[in-house]
């Protein structure tokens, strides 16, 4: 059994959701891994974060989503309001301010508004955090048409990400 776990690093754009396809870097550890026949999984360790498998749009919006994107994040807006203000959601309540803001200083949330991100908690429940696919002869069963996309639903600021992929086969 043959194992390999990589590691992808990017940075989100901050204000705006923030889309990385992915698909070539996991094409790329498949073929370096050497397995045949196995899966290979991709995973956020961010739970404001999420892995998905789409349908690349080659049209874009002058902010530069794809069509499906745009349209995804347009279903978003409906169903999970960006959080604006303290009070719009449950969360975060006053403990959790006091621990980010107290007891996590330095390590994260630098500040009280970057809190203001349940829409990107809820956003990444949803829609899930992982994605594992199956690999055939070599390759990556995608299709012709399928991407890998990592998407970053907190909004509130530039962050640096992370994305693990791991393949396991012979």
């Amino acid at each position: 059994m043959i194992v390999v776990t990589r590691t992808l690093k990017f940075e989100s754009e901050g204000h705006q959701v923030t889309y990385h396809n992915i698909t070539e870097e996991v094409r790329k550890i498949v073929a370096e891994s050497g397995v045949e026949e196995g899966i290979c999984t991709v995973v956020s360790p961010h739970t404001t974060c999420s892995v998905i498998f789409e349908e690349l749009s080659y049209d874009k919006t002058f902010r530069g989503y794809e069509y499906l994107q745009q349209d995804l994040n347009e279903l978003m807006d409906k169903l999970i309001p960006k959080c604006e203000v303290e009070g719009q959601y449950h969360h975060p309540g006053p403990e959790h301010v006091r621990v980010g803001l107290e007891e996590f200083k330095g390590k994260i949330s630098p500040e009280a508004y970057t809190m203001l991100n349940t829409d990107a908690h809820l956003r990444s429940t949803l829609l899930g955090t992982s994605e594992t696919f199956i690999i055939e002869r070599s390759e990556l069963q995608i299709g012709l048409v399928g991407y890998i996309y990592f998407i970053d639903w907190d909004q509130n600021r530039k962050r640096k990400r992370s994305c693990k992929v791991q393949i396991l086969g012979k």
